[in-house]
């Protein structure tokens, strides 16, 4: 499983998900903060 992690939402949360063995990424490292969904 693959976790996208919402703008309004701390980036710390990608270090609790990796803790968990579930992979994560914040939004603000893929995307840009007001890029619609489909383009992320």
């Amino acid at each position: 499983m693959k976790i996208l992690i919402d703008m309004n939402l701390s980036p710390e949360w990608v270090q609790e998900f990796k803790f968990h063995d579930i992979e994560a990424v914040h939004w603000s490292t893929v995307g840009a903060f007001d890029a619609p969904d489909g383009l992320i």
